[in-house]
């Protein structure tokens, strides 16, 4: 989890400080962090917990070492600073854990080296031990903004025998800027963080009644006479934290806490792809797949009964091309698995409609959408197929039965996209019917009719379209709501072309469930005098 967690004290010398911080580090170490250990200078205590190996490094610095790291930390100098403000001894390098899963580092240090991070988490202190605080000033809360950060922090306080209230005021926060993971980590963050929280009072805790029964100190201020605070308070009213609680290793533990606190919090909450119900052309196409798995399986049972004898092809399956398809198939999964041999020569609808002009793509269109057959006249077989393979994005994968390149004229009913050559006739009623449209692929007289630069487009220059129905007001209707749908997508050029293909999906989606649900709408509208008869 990409947050830094920290321990924060209100000293009554010098204000909100914090003490301790931990951080996650993706990259190489800082300088300041646990570099160059010198031989037998230094102390090393590793141990593995929770798949992290922990590392305490400690070493003794020369003098002009300690100015140099004291003038380039971000932290307050050594002289604003007494034993309450102050974690790590001078010259501590710091605590690191290795993460040997992840290759995370997980380093604390009293404050962050970097001076931006620094800024954040000194605002986040004051902010959790000033005005951001719960009712009776101990418990957690919420508080933040996209510019620094969102945090959560918990208040309390640590019994001090020798405080003003005979206690001091503490929070641990945790800082990120993802405030929708922080608050979905609320729970977990406020189990954990409390029973730190607890085990800190209850040190503390038993070394105050012991220092309360060996030496109380509620009596002896009532019988001490009367000074102002400011002169009381010069004496050891800043105590450290360690002395609180009578743990030397208190620094030790809390980095082990609150690292394992960083990487179970990161792990509690994963990212997950979660897909919705298939759509009408995935279930169609898993149809046709255990179609053509139930046929292979079939013609390897008939392969393995006839070994010694000649096998037989399927009836048409001779006549089953790259290019040409039989009569006997009009299905796109039976016709063949015809692929274009070459590159696309239309790339998508946009392009197609940028060639054909508005007004014949929506033509074009407005057949294919209602279904009426779509023929296409040319030379090129391969400008067939790839037109082909652009209009069928328009419809479901069952509403689509593709002949890709015939030699003779198919009826409506076999398919609805047809290719044929230049000098195939078409029967006249066909020309005549509303429910065709032809599409004529001529040479052009000039090649700056369409003029370009790609090598794509270099091609189409040299063709020129004529869309023709056999009915001229088709064109003008208004046609079906979808139409206007996908001519305003292919219009919209802040949509990429792979938009354009999910908003094609959701619209047909759409279109299908509003279709299902006007067949439906009869029924469900009957009532008994309709069906009783009288």
């Amino acid at each position: 989890m990409n947050a830094i967690v920290a321990l924060c004290h209100f000293c009554e010398l010098h204000g909100p400080r914090t003490l301790f911080c931990t951080e996650v580090l993706h990259a190489p170490l800082p300088q300041g962090a646990g570099s160059g250990d010198g031989p037998g200078r230094g102390e090393q205590a590793e141990e593995e917990e929770g798949g992290i190996q922990m590392s305490s490094r400690v070493r003794a610095h020369s003098p002009a070492e300690g100015a140099s790291a004291e003038s380039s930390s971000p932290g307050p100098k050594k002289s604003d600073m007494c034993e309450g403000c102050r974690s790590l001894a001078a010259g501590h390098p710091g605590y690191i854990s290795h993460d040997k899963e992840t290759s995370i580092k997980y380093v604390s240090h009293q404050h962050p080296n970097h001076p931006q991070l620094f800024s954040i988490v000194r605002q986040a202190c004051v902010r959790s031990l000033s005005c951001e605080v719960c009712p009776g000033r101990e418990g957690p809360i919420f508080f933040g903004d996209e510019q620094h950060g969102f945090v959560f922090s918990h208040t309390f306080f640590i019994k001090d025998s020798l405080a003003r209230g005979f206690q001091r005021w503490y929070s641990v926060i945790a800082i990120m800027m993802d405030r929708i993971y922080l608050i979905n980590s609320w729970p977990f963050l406020l189990g954990k963080i409390r029973g730190i929280i607890d085990e800190l009072q209850g040190k503390a805790l038993k070394v105050f009644e012991a220092e309360q029964f060996g030496c109380p100190q509620r009596a002896q201020r009532m019988n001490t006479a009367f000074t102002p605070f400011l002169h009381q308070r010069n004496g050891n009213a800043a105590r450290s934290l360690t002395s609180l609680t009578n743990d030397d290793s208190l620094w030790a533990c809390l980095h082990t806490s609150f690292a394992w606190l960083l990487k179970a919090c990161g792990s509690r909450l994963t990212e997950k792809l979660l897909e919705g119900a298939p759509t009408e052309d995935t279930l169609v196409q898993m149809e046709q797949l255990a179609d053509l798995e139930e046929e292979s399986e079939s013609w390897g049972n008939s392969e393995a009964e006839e070994e010694e004898k000649t096998p037989v092809l399927p009836e048409g399956a001779e006549g089953r091309e790259l290019t040409k398809c039989p009569a006997d198939s009009s299905l796109l999964s039976d016709c063949g698995n015809w692929q274009p041999r070459k590159l696309s020569v239309f790339k998508s609808l946009r392009h197609m409609r940028q060639v054909l002009g508005a007004p014949s793509f929506r033509t074009l269109a407005w057949h294919v959408l209602m279904g009426n057959q779509v023929i296409w006249k040319s030379r090129d077989a391969d400008l067939v197929h790839s037109a082909f393979e652009v209009l069928r994005t328009m419809l479901p994968v069952g509403c689509v039965r593709i002949i890709p390149y015939s030699s003779q004229y198919e009826e409506a009913y076999r398919c609805n996209f047809l290719g044929l050559g230049p000098h195939v006739q078409i029967p006249p009623h066909v020309l005549a019917s509303e429910f065709a449209v032809v599409v004529e692929v001529h040479t052009a007289a000039r090649s700056s009719l369409h003029p370009a630069g790609c090598e794509d487009e270099q091609s189409l220059s040299k063709h020129e379209f004529v869309v023709t129905s056999g009915s001229a007001v088709a064109a003008d209707r208004a046609g079906p709501t979808i139409l206007s749908k996908v001519e305003a997508a292919l219009t919209n050029q802040n949509l990429s072309v792979d938009v354009v293909d999910q908003c094609l999906v959701c619209l047909k989606e759409e279109w299908m469930k509003g279709c299902t649900w006007k067949l439906l709408s009869p029924l469900t509208a009957l009532t008994p005098r309709d069906t009783g008869g009288s």
